[in-house]
């Protein structure tokens, strides 16, 4: 099954004839072990969000669309974060994110340099904890709370899906959707953009 899967993987991005990025559409590989079929998606996915941390400016950081939602830096910083959580998804048993001594900090951008060191680092981190995540850790049950709110409870390959890789996947595009609407170029990401990048 896992090779098949693979096959799908590969003929679903290949087959769409856009221009793009050769490394990023080879998502063929040949294992049984789920690390392995998830490590070209990851390294792919970041990859696009590089590209779209860089296309901000080093401007506008207190711009919203809307007053209820994040400012630019606010998104930009939980989007350069976002990889820090598949790292402790893999590698930690829970997550409680009210824990008493937390000294966890929002990450904000304040300079694009300084954002894209920290998205740098906790990528890497991400690539490394996945390569070394056995099939057996992605069965084993993870734990979300907030205190005594239990957020969600279930596998860790449930846990990396929803709350590191989709999770990712979603906030890059609202950060997307402030770049268009600063008038920026938009580099593309599953094919062009109107920018042609």
């Amino acid at each position: 099954m896992a090779r098949r899967l693979t096959t799908v993987l590969h003929d679903r991005v290949s087959c769409t004839g856009w221009p793009t990025h050769e490394s990023e559409n080879d998502m063929t590989v040949e294992s049984n072990h789920l690390r392995d079929l998830l490590l070209p998606e990851l390294e792919s996915e970041l990859k696009k969000t590089r590209r779209m941390l860089d296309a901000l400016p080093d401007t506008d950081h207190a711009y919203q669309p809307h007053t209820k939602s994040k400012t630019l830096a606010a998104l930009a910083g939980h989007v350069a974060e976002l990889p820090s959580f598949i790292s402790i998804i893999l590698s930690s048993p829970d997550l409680d994110m009210a824990a008493p001594g937390s000294t966890r900090k929002p990450v904000v951008m304040e300079t694009k340099q300084q954002l894209l060191a920290e998205f740098d680092q906790n990528a890497d981190r991400a690539v490394t904890t996945l390569k070394d995540t056995s099939d057996e850790t992605f069965n084993q049950n993870w734990t979300l709370a907030r205190g005594d709110i239990k957020i969600f409870s279930g596998s860790r390959y449930e846990a990396y899906r929803n709350f590191g890789a989709n999770h990712l996947i979603h906030h890059r595009a609202q950060l997307g959707c402030y770049i268009r609407a600063l008038d920026l170029p938009l580099p593309g990401t599953y094919g062009p953009s109107a920018d042609g990048m």
